[in-house]
């Protein structure tokens, strides 16, 4: 079983940024994927971004692309989000997921993971 534990939501001004992290804890992997979902209110589960540990890459939406980063602490099995130039658009909650190796075309679908932490709140707001 695996925990994933998200930290660093909260309320931002447009332009603004912040960093969430997700830690990883029990039978996690080498070759996990971890990574990150959005979900705004009344809105489907989104693919925001995902580290997958297999060829060492990262994958972004087109929607958050070059504004937002992922980062990977491998000695503490956590993985970092960081935020720029946050647009309303961006608020939701934002979940941490993870699951064992995913092949390309399963990135991108929620469905495809097996784990999930409780979601933090980032709220864009002037």
């Amino acid at each position: 079983q695996v925990e994933l534990v998200e930290s660093g939501g909260g309320q931002v001004q447009p332009g603004g940024s912040l960093r969430l992290s997700c830690a990883a804890s029990g039978s996690t992997s080498s070759r996990f994927v971890m990574g990150w979902f959005r979900q705004a209110p009344g809105k489907e589960r989104e693919f925001v971004g995902v580290f997958r540990h297999n060829n060492n890459m990262m994958y972004y939406s087109d929607a958050v692309k070059g504004r937002f980063t992922i980062s990977r602490d491998s000695a503490k099995n956590t993985i970092h989000l960081q935020m720029n130039s946050l647009k309303p658009e961006d608020t939701a909650v934002y979940y941490c997921a993870a699951d064992t190796t995913l092949i390309l075309s399963e990135l991108r679908n929620p469905a495809a993971y097996d784990y999930w932490g409780q979601g933090t709140r980032v709220t864009v707001s002037s």
